[in-house]
């Protein structure tokens, strides 16, 4: 009877190891699919269509904070909300993709490059890969939710949220540092 509890214990633990190692090992492989460039390998470890989602919301709520509440409140303004929010959502989708989220994973500076008054453009495909998820910062914030932090080009966070389901782990947000990275 007791050789049953014990390895009813040792399964209990070993499984809750699991799950708890299981976000360092969602990092891990997707660091490997980052650095070699594989996107079908990045796919299965990032839930796209959340984080396009999640980016959408966190545009349109920085344009409509950045416009204030005297452009929200007349026609003009917000026929202008409407337009940049569709075309932050353009950028959004870009940005959303495989290669667009392995960039953000890098640390690269995504937005910058599309200011022609930058220095030093860092367009994705003109610079040698970097050490993807370099330097992370790592915080459970339940058992079904975890964060992982990195720093960009500038050295502002950007959080990566990963949540459980089953024993698997998927990042699904993605919170960007849209305060410092846009104008």
């Amino acid at each position: 009877m007791k050789k049953w509890i014990a390895a009813a214990v040792l399964i209990v633990v070993l499984l809750v190891g699991y799950i708890a190692a299981g976000p360092f090992l969602t990092v891990q492989a997707i660091r490997a699919a980052v650095k070699e460039g594989n996107t079908g390998e990045l796919s299965k470890h990032v839930d796209f269509a959340a984080i396009r989602l999640s980016l959408r919301a966190q545009v349109d709520d920085y344009i409509v904070r950045r416009a204030g509440p005297d452009a929200q409140s007349s026609l003009f303004g917000s026929i202008g909300l409407s337009l940049a929010s569709g075309v932050a959502g353009t950028a959004v989708d870009a940005v959303a993709t495989p290669v667009g989220i392995g960039a953000v994973l890098e640390g690269r500076k995504l937005f910058k490059r599309f200011d022609r008054d930058a220095a030093s453009r860092d367009a994705y495909a003109q610079v040698p890969p970097a050490e993807p998820l370099k330097e992370l910062s790592y915080r459970f914030e339940s058992p079904s939710r975890f964060t992982a932090t990195v720093n960009n080009a500038d050295g502002d966070p950007v959080v990566f949220v990963l949540t459980r389901d089953g024993l698997s782990w998927t990042v699904t947000d993605v919170r960007l540092p849209l305060e410092k990275m846009l104008p």
